[in-house]
This record gives structure tokens, sequence and C-alpha cells, in this order.
């Protein structure tokens, strides 16, 4: 008989359930639903940044989306269904109790937003990421050394920091926190309290400032100055953290029957969407992978003895060791992190607060569909003298700064909504060719660039403008939902199908749809255009 695995895929307004047939690959089924309570608007407020997410909507998605997607599957599929993987975005956090239970669903917190999941685009830690930035370059150890140097709001830390801080009410109970990521292994192998959840490199590796040279989690004392509300949480956290080859446990009596499947499931450590859908898209290394959506995030995986910067130390050596690594780091990024991607390859993360987001608010204010803008928009010369920047909700790299704001320039009275949208696409490419330069500034070889998610399936406008601007061919990966599709990769190798995911990776692989090939007079056009960009990107972060 074939074995199953399953990848469940967390986004940012619903999650998806995929099954998938582990030797070849195929897609038996899959099914997507939508967090009801955050499609209603709830425990949100955009003009705050304050995004929210209640558990409820991830529990109550991961049991519709499975059970659906078996429903479509062949008879037999479930008893045959071997490994289950997540991947969620992040970093999204909740507080939790000593029981592990993430505040929420305590009655007395039921609509209480601060003891929510905070979603990864809530940006109402500003102030808090501040502190930390400040704090790490005093500290004899820069904390923030291998998350790019600069923490951003969009962190655990700043979160956890900032609704404490806010909301006298949670913290009699908040007694640690868990990334979403975790939590969802956690829950169907019922291992939630807070000693026993399994956590991952990964998240901790990319936004708790976790890493090896420090023993872990930065000290209670660099904690405590941060905010003396986080006063014994390190104590309730972690020191390992675990590669996503990993497995957590078997899936528990209680899910086992909630979903349809055996206790012989094995569920393995999870990972954050963007990390996951590079290994889907068959990321290795030189290449360079965008998870295009609603924001975007790039992934890189690199060789460890050419960037680990030594081996481990005792604690005498840490100071000095981590400012010589420094010179080896690249500095603003969203950090480099020992198999936080493929295990024994440094993952390299990246990426924008705002891509599909910027689209969405112009078509919104204009009262005109993207589709109606998209037709009129690639009819357009290129503009010369509309130049927008793309950082309408922050920016995430490089050089983290979520105070900044978006701006157009050259408008008069003869600009239409066509070509302000046309300016608003060439600014997310330009965003994504000052990610791309400031790999290559650093020594990071780039030789293929993958496209996935839904705007590179969906809109040749925006793939062939970005890679007329980045002057590189783009192939987009085949897969809707190449994100799932990692997710069911690391499943496979935890269920023993696999020794390694790159042997999963060259078996499950669904290859790439369609090339994007650069226009040689649109990019030399663009690289005129990308040095106005750049002037205006700092007189804007200046002003």
């Amino acid at each position: 008989m074939s074995k199953y695995v399953i990848g469940l895929d967390y986004g940012t307004d619903s999650a998806r359930a995929v099954i998938i047939e582990a030797e070849t690959g195929k897609e038996v089924a899959s099914s997507v639903k939508y967090y009801q309570r955050w499609k209603d608007g709830k425990y949100c407020v955009p003009a705050k940044n304050q995004y929210r997410q209640h558990p409820l909507d991830y529990v109550e998605s991961l049991e519709a989306s499975v059970k659906e997607a078996l429903s479509k599957a062949p008879e037999g599929t479930a008893a045959n269904v071997v490994g289950i993987a997540f991947d969620t975005t992040g970093s999204t956090p909740v507080l939790i109790d000593k029981d592990g239970s993430p505040l929420a669903l305590l009655p007395e917190y039921a609509e209480n937003p601060n003891a929510m999941f905070v979603l990864w685009k809530d940006h109402t830690a500003i102030a808090e990421a501040a502190k930390i930035n400040e704090l790490a370059k005093k500290s004899a150890i820069d904390y923030t050394a291998y998350e790019g140097g600069i923490y951003s709001s969009e962190w655990v830390w700043a979160k956890m920091s900032h609704v404490l801080s806010v909301d006298e009410s949670i913290r009699k109970d908040a007694y640690s926190w868990v990334e979403h990521c975790d939590w969802l292994p956690a829950l169907i192998t019922g291992k939630t309290k807070p000693t026993e959840i399994v956590r991952s490199r990964c998240a901790a590796g990319h936004k708790a400032l976790w890493h090896e040279k420090w023993n872990g989690l930065p000290p209670e004392e660099f904690l405590t100055a941060i905010n003396p509300l986080l006063k014994g949480f390190r104590e309730h956290l972690f020191e390992k953290t675990y590669t996503s080859d990993t497995k957590v446990g078997n899936l528990s009596p209680e899910w086992a029957k909630r979903l349809g499947l055996t206790t012989n499931v094995v569920v393995g450590v999870g990972a954050f969407d963007c990390h996951f859908g590079a290994v889907g898209a068959e990321i290795k290394p030189k290449t360079f992978v965008r998870v295009i959506g609603t924001s975007t995030c790039d992934i890189m995986v690199v060789d460890c003895h050419s960037r680990a910067g030594g081996n481990p130390l005792n604690k005498e050596g840490i100071a000095e060791q981590v400012r010589n690594d420094t010179l080896k780091l690249i500095p603003g990024i969203c950090g480099q992190v020992d198999g936080s991607v493929i295990p024994g390859l440094i993952g390299l993360e990246a990426g924008q607060s705002g891509f599909g987001d910027v689209y969405a608010w112009f078509s919104k204010f204009v009262n005109k569909s993207i589709p109606e803008l998209t037709e009129e928009a690639e009819k357009l010369p290129i503009l010369e003298t509309l130049i927008a920047t793309d950082w309408l909700n922050g920016r995430r790299t490089p050089d983290a700064n979520q105070l900044v704001k978006g701006t157009i320039t050259g408008l008069t009275l003869g600009s239409t909504p066509a070509m302000v949208f046309r300016a608003l696409v060439e600014a997310t490419a330009f965003g994504s060719k000052a990610i791309v330069d400031r790999f290559l500034e650093n020594g990071i070889e780039i030789d293929s660039v993958i496209g996935i998610g839904g705007i590179s399936l969906k809109s040749p406008f925006v793939m062939q403008t970005l890679a007329d601007v980045l002057g590189m061919p783009i192939k987009v990966a085949k897969s809707e939902q190449a994100c799932a599709f990692g997710a069911a990769m690391f499943a496979a190798v935890v269920a023993g199908v696999y020794e390694k995911v790159e042997d999963a990776q060259k078996a499950m692989g669904q290859g790439f749809a369609f090339e994007y090939i650069p226009n040689k007079e649109n990019h030399q056009l663009y690289l005129n255009l990308y040095k106005k960009y750049q002037v205006i990107g700092k007189f804007t972060e200046n002003l």
C-alpha cells in the first residue's frame, strides 16, 4: 500500500491541508479553510497596526481542512497516513499558562486580543523592539548578531514584552510563550506543557535571539532589562532547539479520533511557512527563493563551513568571538541560522513587510480591482518620473525599520490610478532588488531565482517587472501549495520514508511551471530608476 503524508500550511488568512503520496509526491487531495473570526475582522485594529488571531481559528481550521481533504481522498488513505508536519506564519507567538494553554482558551481571556496569537504583521511593539536593539548594542554580547543585527517589532520578544506591558489583567496567568509553529505539533501530540514543547530551530534562531554560543536564549538579566515583566520567562522556556527532521511524537488518541487518523501518525517539528516553502520549491545552495504573497519572505541556504563562524565556545570565549564573527555575518537581514531550512546548511532569511498588501491597499483606495489595474498598467511604458517606495507596512529588510512610511513622488494632475499602480509594482520590485544586492554585497552567490506563492503564479505583470528589475530569470514553482509541500516533505522524513529532506525533495518535487526572462532594455531603464528609488528612500527615512 502507498504511504501518505499531510502537509499543513497556516497562512495569514487560512489554513490548507494537502495529502501527498510520499513515494511519488503526487497530490491526492487538498482543502483550504479560512479563519472565521479573522475573516470577520475581530480583534484587529489596522489603524494601530494591531493584528491578533484567536487560537480557536487555528484549531477549527485544522480539524476541518484535514477531514475535508481525507473525504476527497481514495478510500483507505487515512489508514495509511504516516506523517504530519506544520508550517505557519511567524513570528506569531502567544502567552501560555503553566499547562501550556494559550491564554485566550481560558474563559476569562476568551475575548482579550492580548491573550491571543500576535500575528507576524502586528507592529504594536515598535518601542519594545527599539529597547532590545539599544540594549543589545550596549551589551558585551550583541544577541542580535545572528538576526541581522536589528531586532524587529514583528518578532517574539518585542511582542511578548508589549502585551505584558499594556495589559495587567493577563500577567497572573502568563507563565511562558509559544510560537504558532511549535504549538500545533504540541497540541496534536498532547505535549503542550512548557517543559514538553519541542521548539523549532527555525523560529527560535530567526526570531527569539537563540544561539548555541550563548547557551540558547539570552540570560535572565538581559531579558529583564528589556522588561522586568519578563522575569522568570527564560526558566520556563527552553535551551535546546530542533530541526524539522525531528519527531515531536505520535498523534494523540484524542486528535487521531478528531482527524480520522491513527495514532501511528508521526508528527514533526514545525517551522515558518517561507522556510518550508523554500524546501517545497526544491531550494539548494545558490538558489534565491521568494515566497510572494501579502508580504515576501526570501530564503537561501549556504554551506555551514563557509558561514558558521567558528566552533562552539566556552563561556569565557563567547563575547570576543561573537564580536569577531559579526564581520562574517550579513547585516540587516532576518538572520542566519544553522539548520533552519535544511539540516546541515545555514538558512538565510530576508523579506518585505508589504508586497501583495500594497496592491490590495491601492485597489481599495481607488475602488478598482487588481486585475483591472493590472490590465491598464501593463499597457503603459516605464514611467521615469513617477516613483514610489514599498514601505507602506514598514521595512523588514534590508535593515528592519517599522517606522518608515510609503512614498509616492512625481504625481501630476495627469497621473492616473494605473500609473500609480505601476509605480507601486515597480517599488515592490525595487525593494526586492535591495535585498538581492545585500546578499551579493556580502559574498552570497545567486545563480537562480525561484518564485512561489499566489502572486508568482497569477500575475505575469508583477513577475515580469520583477525579472526586469533584478535582471535575472525567475522560475515559478509549479505547485500552488509549495509551503504545504515542504511540510509534507519533512513529514515523509520524520516518518522514515526518506533519510533526509534532500532525498524527499528529489522524489516529491513538482518542478517548475514557467520562467520569466528579463528584458535587457527594461533592465537598463530600471537601473536608473532604482537609483532614484534609493534617493527617495533615504529622504523618506530621514524625514
